[in-house]
């Protein structure tokens, strides 16, 4: 039976995560995979996580399988909102921040409409932006803004909002300053569009000072998504978004028609590793594991690659980012370094014009230590060979 006559005219906007692809071809406990962002499983608290399964069933019982509230269980968005100092009617609950990042595109963006952000960006926004059928364009806060954004407005175009990564960014781990915030913001109340910032590696800062969220500078203008993935554990697939409630409202009732309400017993569980500390005392020792980890492969790229690459050194988060000589291509290297058992992601899937072919993602947090060096001799010596061809 033939169905692509069936599907709708989104599908067509749809594309795959080459990320996944690479899950599907290989596992990436059988090699060096420097690739996906996974968090190391010696941070999830299992003895946490067990204690806290009969806590949960002790103190709710059936309540906590129930179906439950669309915004998220009062205990949740309350130690939420007691973390970060908003009030509870500003929270909601999502189901990953994942959804944090495509309810917000459903309820902003219509076809044709323009979502600005950085180059390179999150992939998995891509996707979601690309899906909705909205006109992606990269504006850069520090290279003549405005200029690029009157040129969009002269085409006619709507700006819904600017997407944005600020601490430790995926794909590139850099950071933005306070002031390239406080730009971003006059930019987006100059031309009056909203923000979405995307703060899933925020706790997870390994060196410097913490810098002002962008909903601190403007909380009536951005929408802020945090995640439980990356310092809970990611199978329980919880993310929260801070916002003007006017804005949670739409998001609510959004969500509704989406899965009625995020995962009860999860909710319960997060509610009550936040509330008694648990979340606190399991950052010190993600943070100290992943701060070595960063390290050691910090050290080991510049023991072992070759003249010409360089690369970011992030202050948190789980990611760096490589750039080789001009000429080098990424993707055609991939299926080279995967059949020497390394695996990475081609930096040019996260821009949004397709640049980038010489750039590459590198995480740290999944890969063991132990491990590391192996897996950056074989990248390094397979990139001084193809740098040889140039």
């Amino acid at each position: 039976m033939e169905y692509k006559d069936r599907f709708s005219e989104d599908v067509g906007n749809f594309f795959r995560s080459p990320v996944r692809e690479i899950f599907k071809r290989v596992d990436l406990n059988a090699i060096f995979s420097f690739a996906g962002g996974y968090p190391h499983a010696s941070t999830f608290p299992m003895e946490d996580i067990r204690a806290l399964s009969s806590e949960v069933i002790d103190k709710y019982g059936a309540k906590a399988f129930q179906y439950g509230a669309t915004q998220g269980v009062p205990e949740l968005r309350q130690a939420v909102s007691e973390r970060y100092g908003v009030a509870i009617e500003r929270v909601q609950i999502t189901t990953s921040s994942q959804q944090g990042i495509d309810v917000c595109t459903r309820v902003l963006v219509d076809p044709g409409d323009v979502v600005l952000t950085s180059n390179p960006t999150y992939l998995g926004a891509l996707q979601s932006f690309k899906s909705y059928r909205a006109d992606v364009r990269a504006v850069k806060v520090t290279e003549a803004p405005e200029a690029a954004i009157e040129a969009i407005l002269a085409e006619g175009k709507k700006i819904k909002f600017y997407y944005i990564i600020p601490d430790f960014q995926n794909p590139s781990g850099e950071t933005m300053s306070l002031e390239e915030r406080k730009v971003l913001v006059a930019l987006a109340e100059k031309y009056d569009f909203l923000i979405v910032e995307d703060s899933p590696y925020r706790e997870l800062r390994y060196e410097g000072e913490p810098v002002q969220t962008i909903y601190s500078l403007a909380p009536e203008r951005t929408l802020h998504l945090g995640s439980f993935s990356k310092i809970f554990a990611p199978g329980f697939r919880l993310g929260w978004i801070l916002g003007n409630p006017a804005l949670l409202d739409c998001i609510y009732v959004c969500k509704q028609s989406l899965d009625l309400c995020p995962p009860m017993f999860d909710q319960y569980m997060a509610a009550e590793f936040l509330s008694t500390g648990r979340l606190d005392a399991n950052l010190v020792k993600s943070i100290e594991l992943y701060r070595g980890k960063r390290d050691h492969l910090l050290s080991l790229l510049e023991k072992y690659m070759p003249e010409g690459v360089s690369w970011t050194h992030p202050e948190g988060g789980l990611f760096l980012f490589l750039t080789m000589p001009e000429g080098f291509d990424s993707v055609k290297f991939y299926d080279t370094a995967l059949d020497a058992g390394v695996a990475y992601v081609a930096g040019s899937f996260f821009h949004v014009d397709g640049s980038g072919l010489n750039t590459m993602r590198m995480n740290f947090s999944f890969l063991a230590t132990e491990r590391m060096e192996e897996g950056v001799q074989i990248l390094s010596g397979l990139i001084r060979k193809e740098l040889e061809k140039l």
